[in-house]
């Protein structure tokens, strides 16, 4: 797998795959068949539906437009870089990347519109409230945590790193309690909770913010 910000990229042989949810169900297939164990299952209808509407809030504008300028500025350099030197490493997935460098650009000029941000920020308060409203059960798409689960986790963890808790989660009751909840899986804090809880987001984005430098410095991407 060859992660980039804003791009995933699976690779099993010579399969591709590009997008996300794509990416979760021929995981789900493989897991299904290689297992052939009975509580290992396809996600169901519900679950697909909350993932397809999880992804389409695209949160580059919204995120980007809480950075400070001049950061914002370093990050989306350093970005476009990045996307650059996946271009040469892997000449196979060249026009992905290239598609993906010139979206990079367009973000960049799209975000001097204040009415773009204006729409993310409506886009995030609607599926905000859609999923306050499931959440009268335990998780999104029921009382079992699914993939639809994994996906919005890292909205509100978004969200937590940005210092936006109290106006779009501790304002939602149903939504304050699940991502307390959520935040006390095993997982959740071995993936995201060990660099971004508490005191250790601020660590966590100092060693960024210094590797981000250091690898320009470097021109090593």
């Amino acid at each position: 797998m060859n992660p980039t910000a804003k791009l995933p990229v699976f690779q099993n042989g010579s399969h591709v795959i590009f997008d996300t949810i794509e990416i979760i169900q021929y995981i789900e297939r493989i897991a299904v068949v290689s297992v052939n164990n009975d509580s290992i299952a396809f996600s169901s209808d519900e679950v697909i539906q909350w993932m397809h509407k999880i992804q389409e809030w695209n949160p580059k504008f919204f995120t980007l437009s809480h950075v400070p300028e001049k950061y914002r500025q370093a990050v989306s350099k350093f970005f476009r870089r990045v996307l650059i030197a996946r271009m040469a490493e892997s000449p196979d997935l060249a026009i992905s990347y290239q598609c993906k460098l010139k979206e990079a650009y367009h973000t960049e000029e799209k975000l001097r519109d204040p009415e773009v941000v204006r729409r993310s920020k409506e886009h995030l308060i609607r599926l905000l409230d859609e999923i306050e409203d499931s959440l009268s059960k335990t998780y999104i798409a029921g009382e079992e945590f699914s993939m639809a689960d994994v996906m919005f986790i890292p909205v509100l963890a978004r969200l937590a790193l940005l210092n936006l808790e109290d106006e779009y989660i501790n304002s939602r009751p149903n939504m304050a309690k699940y991502w307390s909840l959520v935040q006390q899986r095993p997982s959740y804090k071995k993936v995201i909770g060990r660099y971004f809880g508490g005191w250790r987001k601020y660590r966590t984005l100092a060693k960024t913010w210094c590797f981000i430098r250091l690898r320009n410095t470097l021109k090593k991407y």
